[in-house]
């Protein structure tokens, strides 16, 4: 008697932890990456501007399936051997923290020079300056962007699969070579991942509220409805 793909629920569903983790962690390792590196392209000394101008460009310049690989099955004939789970967190935190090191840096150049010099003048020690006055009105800038960067780390994810390590992707490839269906396994596969992304999309529009509220900026409700009656805006009609 043939199984059927419901029999294998319970199996496929088990990656979606496993997906997560890697996307969490690698995330982790993401954000203060690209703060790092940001801060290092925004650097007065020309060596740390070019070491880190050389990190974000290899990373950004190469493929990421090459760079997984590298890490998984070259690193060992270096004494460095990586489970599957951690060549994935290291290689994609540090890809996507590449990529997002360069919407932190215009977002922190985004910050009046005129607030900079005032906490300058009132001799505010330079931690104090960077996490009170830059980086909180640097933050709802990023906050948009940084959804794009969570929910292209959960597709990423997807990566992973080719090092042997069973997340959703994999083991939706070993229930697809079981049973020899590709369409109903792979479209269960595809609505697991887009419920995961609208689920992560609805905790970032949250995030986006609660730090734009922290920084005094006005706060649209949320509604799921367009609003009725509302008016034609001036620039519409011609108008200035």
């Amino acid at each position: 008697m043939g199984h059927t793909l419901w029999e294998y629920q319970p199996f496929l569903l088990k990656g979606i932890p496993i997906t997560l983790t890697v996307m969490t962690l690698a995330m982790l390792l993401a954000i203060p990456t690209a703060l790092i590196l940001a801060l290092g392209r925004m650097s007065k000394y020309a060596v740390i501007r070019s070491l880190a101008g050389f990190v974000i460009e290899t990373f950004r310049g190469t493929s990421a399936l090459v760079q997984l690989f590298w890490a998984f099955y070259v690193l060992p004939f270096f004494g460095l051997e990586l489970t599957p789970m951690q060549a994935g967190i290291i290689v994609l935190g540090l890809n996507e923290g590449s990529y997002f090191s360069e919407v932190i840096r215009p977002a922190l150049g985004s910050v009046l020079a005129g607030q900079r010099d005032a906490a300058i003048a009132l001799h505010l020690p330079t931690r104090y300056r960077f996490f009170r006055v830059v980086l909180p009105q640097a933050l709802p800038v990023m906050i948009p962007p940084f959804g794009n960067a969570l929910v292209g780390m959960l597709k990423f994810t997807s990566l992973v699969s080719l090092v042997t390590l069973q997340d959703l992707s994999f083991r939706a490839g070993l229930i697809r070579a079981t049973l020899g269906e590709s369409g109903p396994t792979f479209t269960e596969t595809l609505i697991l991942y887009f419920i995961m992304a609208l689920m992560l999309g609805g905790l970032v529009k949250v995030l986006e509220r609660w730090v734009n509220r922290r920084a005094g900026r006005p706060v649209a409700p949320l509604s799921l409805a367009w609003k009725r009656n509302t008016p034609v805006p001036t620039w519409a009609l011609g108008g200035r």
